[in-house]
């Protein structure tokens, strides 16, 4: 439920750009993204420092989109969204006692410290390739498909590379008693 809501101001940038244009898509993104920050603040009065940081950006590259009437300002969105997750990840790898993918996920799984770092070395090149391959799209397809990649592809990729974790812990998994 919880990736469903984070996805609900993207699907709202992709109903607002297919009815109207990238700039009505883009004011609309800014305001679902600061409704969803709102939404968090109220109902578990806490904010996650990487939502602050998107909702950031969005204001930012989103509000020199508009005044500007430059498209490519929210383009460009993605890949230092992307980018910076990416960093966060190979960082975590030096600063802390565990990285960010055993901090997320160690309460539901317990893996050796080598596979915890591995893996999240994979989320960190994960996110910096989805920032490249964002770029690729936006200087090569029409704002239309790099819309499209947007809200679909990009959410694609990631669900592919989910599965594709599963198979790599699937060795280190508990065996279940049947």
């Amino acid at each position: 439920m919880k990736q469903l809501f984070e996805f609900f101001p993207i699907l709202l940038f992709f109903i607002a750009f297919k009815l109207y244009d990238i700039y009505v898509a883009t004011a609309v993104v800014i305001v679902a993204t600061i409704i969803q920050v709102a939404y968090n603040w109220f109902r578990y009065r806490k904010v996650e420092t990487m939502q602050w940081i998107t909702l950031g950006i969005i204001i930012v590259m989103g509000g020199a989109t508009i005044l500007l009437h430059d498209e490519q300002f929210i383009k460009w969105k993605l890949s230092i969204i992307e980018w910076l997750f990416g960093l966060a990840f190979i960082g975590s790898q030096f600063i802390g006692k565990k990285p960010f993918v055993e901090r997320m996920m160690s309460k539901s799984l317990t893996l050796p410290s080598f596979v915890w770092r591995r893996l999240n070395l994979m989320w960190g090149c994960f996110f910096i390739c989805v920032g490249f391959i964002n770029v690729y799209v936006m200087f090569n397809y029409t704002t239309d498909q790099w819309v499209t990649f947007k809200t679909f592809g990009v959410p694609g990729l990631m669900v592919l590379f989910i599965l594709l974790q599963m198979v790599f812990l699937y060795k280190y998994l508990p065996e279940t008693e049947d």
